[in-house]
């Protein structure tokens, strides 16, 4: 196989930490026939929390470990999320450090930026809320409240009206009220999606160290224990339903397939597993020893390195608001598969040409979209807004 006059030109902007990628990019070109978009996952590593070392692990959807797109020497102390933003090419860091950073690199070099945010409380859990706005927990701040930023980095305000001790999970229900975790404490905290005002505790009992929450599409809570290894279900009330996973002793970090497979984080061992969607164990995606401790993942369609030299500026579908989305005449004949990416860089939905013009969105939470295309080392992005009429 030849390499094209743009894929030697696009090699040669490569810095010398994409060095070191370059052999398993030829391999994996060879392999898959130049394909336009490869799923890819990246796992936060803890390591030996305080001491490290810390890295931010990528693989390729099959598990095979590509290296760190991040470490110690970017400039991550303990790391404990990821956030990806597509609008700036970039991805977010949050770090337990004494400093309390929230640090900024660029998402496919892993290149320090900037210090998003500074002097938190042992910034844990990030998410992007319904309102587009950053919503960060604190794992050891004196009030413990759950912080709101711009996507920016601007700072909005401390949103709850009461702090949640050593807060590591969050998650919205379909009300908008969403719900922290607390690990010392065993409980999972309800507050008002509008206001912040604390509702209470909305589980107070049988959880051993929470950390990951989330909703399922019918509305029961989804809760891993770190400590006792369980992952639970619980209705909408808030109370218990079942056990539906054991033996996953510091179980944290969770992320789907678009198939609906589940990956969770082991730190016991160290593995990343995979589940499908009735939570039935299919195998180790992650074997022990590649990270050590892992906390946090994320699945999304691999960015191609030649991203920046080669964007296509097209209108792809119209409107840009709403819930039913028309693709384009240029759109079809440039591209044959789109992916439709939440603000968090979460993989929500695969597009292909012959599934038609429209496409409907109207299942979807309200907020912002991006949808992307690739084909022979040409990209298109176009930001969307779903919301109902």
């Amino acid at each position: 196989m030849f390499l094209s006059n743009l894929e030697i030109e696009t090699l040669k902007h490569f810095n010398m930490k994409r060095l070191r990628h370059i052999a398993t990019l030829l391999l994996l070109l060879i392999t898959a026939g130049i394909s336009a978009q490869n799923m890819a996952v990246y796992v936060s590593d803890a390591g030996n929390f305080s001491s490290g070392p810390w890295q931010i692990a990528k693989f390729d959807e099959n598990g095979s470990f590509e290296g760190a797109l991040m470490n110690n020497d970017d400039g991550i102390v303990w790391p404990q999320d990821i956030i990806f933003l597509d609008s700036e090419e970039a991805v977010l860091i949050s770090n337990l450090s004494t400093a309390g950073i929230i640090s900024k690199h660029e998402w496919d070099t892993g290149n320090f930026i900037e210090n998003f945010a500074e002097g938190l409380g042992g910034p844990t859990r990030m998410k992007i809320g319904p309102d587009d706005k950053l919503y960060v927990l604190q794992w050891s701040n004196t009030n413990n409240k759950v912080l709101r930023y711009e996507l920016d980095g601007t700072f909005i305000d401390e949103f709850s009206e009461v702090g949640v001790v050593q807060s590591i999970g969050i998650d919205w229900d379909s009300n908008g009220d969403f719900y922290v975790s607390s690990y010392s404490g065993s409980t999972i905290r309800k507050f008002n999606g509008t206001n912040g005002a604390d509702m209470g505790d909305f589980i107070s009992t049988g959880l051993q160290g929470p950390t990951n929450i989330f909703f399922e599409p019918g509305g029961d809570l989804i809760v891993f224990n770190y400590n006792s290894g369980i992952i639970k279900r619980f209705d909408s009330d808030g109370n218990f339903v079942e056990d539906l996973i054991t033996g996953v002793n510091g179980c944290e970090g969770f992320a789907f397939f678009p198939n609906g497979d589940l990956l969770i984080g082991v730190g016991s061992d160290g593995s990343v597993r995979r589940y499908d969607s009735s939570y039935n164990f299919i195998e180790n995606f992650v074997e022990p020893g590649v990270v050590l401790t892992p906390n946090a993942i994320v699945i999304r369609d691999d960015i191609p390195l030649s991203i920046r030299e080669n964007t296509l500026e097209i209108v792809m579908v119209t409107p840009t608001i709403g819930t039913s989305f028309q693709l384009s005449d240029q759109a079809l004949t440039a591209f044959d598969t789109f992916y439709v990416h939440n603000s968090q860089g979460k993989l929500i939905a695969t597009i292909k040409s012959g599934d038609g013009r429209i496409w409907n969105a109207s299942h979807l939470n309200e907020g912002i979209y991006f949808l992307t295309a690739s084909k022979d080392g040409q990209r298109s992005v176009q930001k969307i807004v779903v919301k109902a009429k």
